[in-house]
């Protein structure tokens, strides 16, 4: 599903350039449940940037099922993030003057989804999430927890392949947190391919893989099947 071959990014700063990522090569197949982990600075955010379409890499090549987008129009990779991926984030980024519903809305609108339909695959995907009696609470209404979870009826409203979340517990009490884990976990479970980003083990322990990113390289590819742990270096 996805294929990062020799990837770079570089930024220039005070005339230096300096490598965020380093010939990053990894694949992702449909329906992993993958988390990527890295002290602060490793570059795991401008991976999980660049897989989403909202980066690209100064070098290398990215294909996302099947099609390289290293050279991909803006237009086409913005098609490509509200049809084919949803994104989850820490700090939920719900618009304060839209009720639950309505901000579960928002990627039909720009897919083009009749007003009819958007209500119902809305109130679909809040009840998928368990928060079918709090369509019309306005995000001030809801607990971070509640408002996670409007955040990942949003980014599954569109029915995508891919999820990408980046620390979407990061906010949360260790209780809430299991209780989104479980949520994920569940999505897996039913086909979604969830890559996530996170800093703490007892969240990463939910995914099925762990790579491990560190001065821009990736370091550590573990994943567990069935009860043996393989590990790759």
């Amino acid at each position: 599903m996805i294929q990062l071959s020799n990837v770079t990014k570089s930024y220039e700063v005070a005339h230096e350039t300096f490598d965020v990522l380093s010939d990053m090569n990894l694949v992702i197949e449909k329906g992993e449940y993958m988390s990527i982990m890295g002290p602060s600075g490793s570059g795991k955010s401008t991976l999980m940037n660049i897989i989403g379409c909202l980066d690209r890499p100064t070098t290398g090549q990215y294909h996302f099922q099947g099609t390289e987008l290293s050279a991909a129009k803006d237009q086409e990779l913005a098609v490509i993030r509200n049809q084919s991926i949803g994104f989850v984030f820490q700090q939920f980024h719900l618009l304060p003057r839209l009720n639950a519903r309505r901000n579960v809305e928002l990627p039909m609108i720009y897919a083009g989804i009749s007003q009819k339909e958007r209500k119902e695959r809305a109130e679909l995907a809040l009840e998928k999430v368990g928060l079918a009696d709090r369509m019309k609470h306005m995000p001030s209404e809801l607990s971070g927890g509640q408002k996670q979870r409007v955040a990942i009826a949003r980014a599954i409203v569109n029915k995508p392949q891919l999820i990408l979340a980046d620390e979407p517990t990061g906010a949360l009490d260790s209780k809430t947190s299991m209780s989104i884990m479980e949520q994920f976990t569940q999505l897996n479970e039913e086909g979604t391919t969830i890559v996530l980003v996170t800093h703490e083990e007892e969240i990463a322990a939910y995914t099925n893989r762990t790579v491990v990113v560190r001065d821009g390289r990736l370091v550590e590819d573990r994943w567990i099947q069935g009860d043996a742990m393989n590990e790759t270096l």
